[in-house]
């Protein structure tokens, strides 16, 4: 697993809970990124989360052929990190010469992590002088257990892939959803269908987390309440959003008390923050994924919180062409993570 960098040409693989995600991009984070190949292929949870041989191998026909598809030619892949299944969290060391801060690092490891050392494959970057304190430096440190980690690098190499990297998703969506020259603090929110991930920006992700809670909760809760099919409360949802004056509210009173909760972790999360930076304001909240297509949410939470809140643009710093993005329209939120691990750059 590594944090910060790729090795040499390769694309970005998103295997979300309904769909594959591919990016490959030309250009750098200095001059900007050009799309160059993309791929967005739906599949259904049962292949997703099929385990067997068989699953697994119908997984991996579904990658080749939508790289190929693409007309990607590079074998080289980097993955996200599914939130549940890494751990990502900020340290604190004493400020000393970049050898000697390493050193502290791995000797103290076990202490940073809640996993056994031997079991855990551990990567970390250090981002420099605390804010508050100069006197020591702040590491951002992410670590997965090996089993998991082999296993999905014998996969992928199964399918004739060589795997250079896996990165939190967290961490890539915050790459892609950054406003660029931030002096303040931005709560990024990567909106799923099962969970949310949750990233506190200050030059780099001070905070991580992970919801429960996503898009398949949104709409079971107005199925429920308004006597209908799920994939017709989908579609009220990603339709109407909050508008109280469709359907005579009826979706957003269904939805008022589990937005409330979502709002409130979103407030808490902001709150924790600034205990730890108190003088680092927090100028938003970047609403991505479904979040960031549901009609009204945005004004929903800035009216909950008090922070400004926008829809987020993962494709901020990437040029598209109109083609391009016409094929991408209906789906173009739901890349952060795929965009952000594109975005690695080979530098450290």
């Amino acid at each position: 697993m590594s944090l910060g960098y790729g090795v040499g040409d390769f694309f970005s693989l998103d295997i979300g809970t309904d769909a594959l995600r591919m990016i490959e991009l030309s250009g750098n984070a200095q001059h900007g990124w050009t799309l160059q190949r993309f791929a967005y292929v739906p599949i259904s949870r049962q292949v997703l989360q099929d385990s067997s041989d068989a699953g697994r191998r119908r997984l991996g026909e579904t990658i080749v052929s939508a790289a190929n598809q693409a007309g990607i030619k590079t074998k080289n892949i980097a993955l996200g990190l599914p939130a549940s299944k890494s751990f990502t969290t900020i340290v604190e060391i004493p400020t000393q010469d970049k050898k000697s801060m390493e050193k502290v690092i791995r000797y103290h490891v076990d202490q940073y992590i809640p996993m056994a050392v031997e079991d855990a494959k551990v990567d970390f970057v250090i981002l420099g002088p605390s804010p508050n304190d100069p006197a020591v430096t702040e590491v951002l440190l992410s670590c997965t257990s090996i089993k998991y980690a082999e296993e999905r690098m014998e996969s992928v190499e199964s399918f004739g892939f060589n795997l250079v990297a896996q990165e939190p998703e967290p961490i890539a969506m915050s790459r892609a959803l950054t406003p660029p020259g931030l002096t303040d603090a931005r709560l990024i929110i990567d909106y799923g269908e099962d969970s949310t991930d949750l990233s506190m920006v200050y030059g780099a992700p001070r905070l991580v987390r992970m919801l429960p809670g996503g898009l398949s909760v949104l709409v079971r809760t107005v199925a429920n309440s308004l006597n209908v099919k799920e994939s017709q409360a989908r579609q009220f949802i990603l339709k109407f959003g909050l508008a109280q004056d469709k359907l005579e509210g009826q979706v957003f009173k269904a939805l008022e008390n589990t937005l409330e909760n979502f709002a409130a972790e979103l407030s808490k999360s902001a709150k924790f923050f600034q205990t730890k930076y108190p003088n680092v304001p927090v100028g938003g909240i970047v609403l991505s994924g479904y979040a960031g297509v549901i009609p009204f949410l945005p004004e929903y939470i800035e009216a909950k919180t008090g922070i400004q809140t926008i829809q987020g643009n993962p494709w901020q710093m990437i040029k598209v062409t109109p083609q391009q993005q016409q094929a991408l329209a209906q789906v173009a939120s739901e890349f952060s993570v795929a965009i952000g691990l594109a975005e690695r750059t080979n530098v450290r």
